[in-house]
């Protein structure tokens, strides 16, 4: 069966730059090993497939794939999928206004702001459906480093030790000194496996400051378990940042939009809006949010 798909880059407002993402539309008929295959076979971070929503008053449901399995939620395919649906079913409308697309996920339905201002690329936000949580300890800083190619002295700044959180998808949060230490990491397979939450393979590591000029973190992720060697951009890696930040920053009451950049290594700059909000010293909701640009379209015949 012939079926459209699209390409798009997100957390960028121009192309070839950011996270790429393929979404196959009508993906009806298709079971979990041809969807799996169809991923491999497009070998980006991540594939969202669109089928009809469980619930009509929904735009969609989606599932998403690494190359390497399916992920219950993921920040970058939410953005370029609810950016790419707006487009092609209410450019009109969203010309004049900002449009809501839900998308069900595996974790829940996750509730869309699109908005197209002339001139500029779309972007998409959306309040996660999950708060972070701490899963577990993290390894120790030393076996962190050796498993990173660093240093133990290049782990940790400020209040900041390595932690593991997930909003959906876990991470190891690994804080390093400076962003010459991020561009120096270096994941060594066979020191990782020893180190690694059993379930939560993916390490996000972290410095403050960026490379450009408002950026309040700089960061690579590497996850190579789920057959992605290293990502250009991770939104369910900021959702689940949010749970770092509340405990080694402790932000004050209130609104908070906190810019982390990443990809820089891998030429593709990437930049994640991620929004906190706070009340009575704990994290009431939060948000990720970035603009996607779409590249191609055509068919995959599956």
């Amino acid at each position: 069966m012939r079926r459209k798909f699209h390409t798009l880059d997100v957390f960028t407002d121009a192309p070839l730059a950011g996270n790429p993402l393929a979404v196959v539309l009508d993906a009806e008929g298709l079971d979990d090993a041809r969807m799996q295959a169809i991923a491999r076979e497009f070998n980006l971070s991540e594939t969202v497939f669109v089928l009809a929503p469980r619930d009509p008053v929904n735009t969609a449901s989606v599932r998403i794939f690494t190359p390497g399995r399916e992920l219950p939620f993921a920040g970058h395919p939410t953005v370029g999928t609810a950016v790419l649906l707006a487009e092609l079913h209410a450019p009109e409308i969203l010309a004049r206004q900002d449009v809501t697309v839900v998308l069900e996920e595996k974790v829940g339905p996750v509730s869309c702001i699109v908005r197209h201002i002339e001139g500029q690329a779309p972007r998409a936000s959306f309040t996660l459906p999950r708060l972070p949580q701490e899963l577990e300890p993290a390894a120790a800083a030393a076996d962190l480093a050796a498993a990173l190619g660093l240093a133990e002295a290049d782990v940790g700044f400020d209040a900041h030790v390595p932690s593991v959180y997930s909003a959906g998808v876990g991470f190891t949060f690994v804080p390093l000194r400076s962003r010459e230490a991020v561009a120096r990491a270096r994941p060594d397979l066979s020191r990782w496996s020893a180190v690694k939450p059993a379930d939560h393979a993916n390490v996000f590591v972290y410095a403050r400051g960026g490379a450009r000029p408002g950026s309040h973190y700089h960061a690579r992720m590497f996850a190579p378990d789920m057959g992605v060697g290293e990502d250009p951009a991770t939104g369910s890696a900021a959702a689940a940042f949010a749970g770092a930040l509340m405990r080694f920053e402790a932000p004050a009451d209130g609104d908070h939009t906190i810019l982390i950049e990443q990809g820089f290594e891998m030429g593709r700059p990437s930049l994640i809006t991620l929004g906190l909000d706070v009340a009575g010293g704990a994290l009431t909701s939060a948000s990720i949010g970035g603009p996607a640009v779409i590249l191609q379209q055509g068919t995959i015949d599956v």
